[in-house]
This record gives C-alpha cells, structure tokens and sequence, in this order.
C-alpha cells in the first residue's frame, strides 16, 4: 500500500504543481476557473480512458507501449509548460504592472482561454495515466483491493493538500518576483519530465542510456522517500540518473532558458512620426 500511496501523491503532486502555477498565473482572468476547471475533467477523463484500454497499451508495440505512450505525454507536456513559461516571460511585466489585464488580453484574443484547458489537460492526463497503468500493473500482480484503493486515497489526499499549500504559497509571492519564481519552477518541471521520458525511451531500447548510472545518492536520498518522491516532482530528482536522462534535462532547461530570455526583453518603445 506504501509504494502505491508514494507514486499517487508523486503524480498528483507534479499535476497539481502545474495547475496551481497556471492558476496563479492566471489570477484575475475572468472564466479562468471553467477553463482550469475544464482542463481537469478532461485529463480525468483520458486518464479512464487509459486505464479501460490499459492492457491493450501495454501489450502494443512489441511490448513496449506503454514506455512509448508515457514518453509521448510526457514530451507533449514539456512543450505545453515550455511554452507556457516563456509566454508568461514575455508578459510577466504587463501581468505585474496591472494583473487584471490579462482578462482584456484574453477578450482581444492575445491569450486564448483555451491554452489553459490544454496545458492543465495533458498534465492531469500525464500523471493520471501513469498512475492508472501502475495500479493496473500492481492488481495484475495480486494485490489486493483494500491495499490498492488504501494506497490511492492516501496518495491522493496527501498530494491534493501539497498541491493546495503550494498555491497558497504562490499566492503570497510579491507579484515583481511571480514570474520569475514560477518560470524557474515550471523550467524544473519541464526538465524533469523530459528526462524521465528519456528513461521510457532507454526502456524502450530506442535510446542509450549514455551510462547506466552516473552517480549513485540513493544512500543519502532515496527515491522511494517521500523527500525523494517530492523533489521528484518539484525539479526532476534522480538519485541514480542515467547519461541520456541528465542530457534531456539540461537541454530541455537550456532551451526554455533561452526562450525566456529572449522572449523576457523588454520591447523597445515604437517611435510616433510626426
């Protein structure tokens, strides 16, 4: 019941990390909470949907399907979040001189309502599937029901409140440093989650590994702690981290740092002719 709990709250925890960084972003546009809301039910319900064809993805593919479908979410999700924080750097000054004027940019349609279902759509599509195609596996195996839905409820009550403290500690950020805190944050996910898809393709046999282990700190850290589980979540925590996976993450990070500080520049001002 522990090794499931621990896996429910690492997933509802990067999922929750993600929507409450878009729901703070977002803080101020009207009709947000549909569309959050929206985005929810969505991931939700593609997640059932996994779970109901959970044996067919498994078996697809010569075997290897449910690497690949993990590897393809989570590839989806990085350039989702990717995206998301350079657009937040390339308006964090706006956001910051008047917040609510998101909600005018949205209605000019500089920033579509839309963008949000998706981004939080994928992310609870992301982790949910993983989640359903772990609990599959682990019923597959033998263990038993109360084990499995023990596990579950306290994986998700205890990610759910994570989640929820970690919004109300975003919400208490002086809006000057907002962005930049949530963009670093969002960077550590997306890494994170673009090396772990990394290790789906190293499973797969698609990709090397690089080297199997390059440093070993699971004596200090484990990843089955729930210290580990959570730096998991926040910024990609390996204690056994193969070549190929810290490749991904430090250039999945140094792109969406390029992007931001690109995008982040201040535009110069548009000279009137007289």
């Amino acid at each position: 019941m522990l090794a499931i709990a621990l896996l429910v709250f690492r997933e509802v925890l990067e999922a929750s990390l993600i929507v409450s960084v878009v729901c703070a972003a977002t803080r101020g546009v009207s009709g947000r909470a549909r569309w959050v809301g929206a985005g929810v039910a969505a991931g939700a319900l593609g997640a059932l949907l996994v779970a109901a064809f959970a044996g067919a993805i498994g078996s697809a593919v010569n075997g290897v399907g449910q690497e690949l479908f993990n590897a393809s979410v989570l590839l989806a999700a990085v350039v989702m979040i990717a995206w998301h924080a350079i657009w937040m750097a390339s308006h964090g000054r706006q956001l910051t001189a008047q917040t609510k004027s998101l909600g005018a940019a949205v209605s000019a349609g500089d920033r579509p309502l839309t963008a949000l279902l998706v981004v939080v759509a994928i992310a609870v599509l992301r982790e949910g599937a993983e989640s359903v195609l772990f609990i599959y596996a682990q019923a597959a195996s033998g263990s038993d029901r109360i084990s499995l839905a023990g596990g579950v409820a306290l994986g998700l009550i205890s990610g759910g409140a994570t989640g929820l403290a970690l919004y109300r500690g975003l919400l208490r950020i002086p809006m000057r440093y907002f962005f930049t805190a949530t963009n670093w944050l969002l960077l550590l996910v997306a890494a994170g989650m673009a090396a772990q898809a990394a290790n789906f393709f190293v499973q797969a046999n698609l990709l090397p590994s690089l080297g199997d282990r390059l440093w070993d700190t699971s004596a200090l850290l484990s990843n089955r702690s729930l210290l580990g589980q959570a730096l998991h979540a926040l910024v990609g925590y390996e204690a056994r981290p193969a070549g190929i996976q810290l490749l991904f993450y430090l250039v999945t990070a140094a792109l969406i740092l390029v992007g931001i500080k690109i995008c982040g520049k201040p535009k110069p001002p548009v000279s009137s002719s007289s």
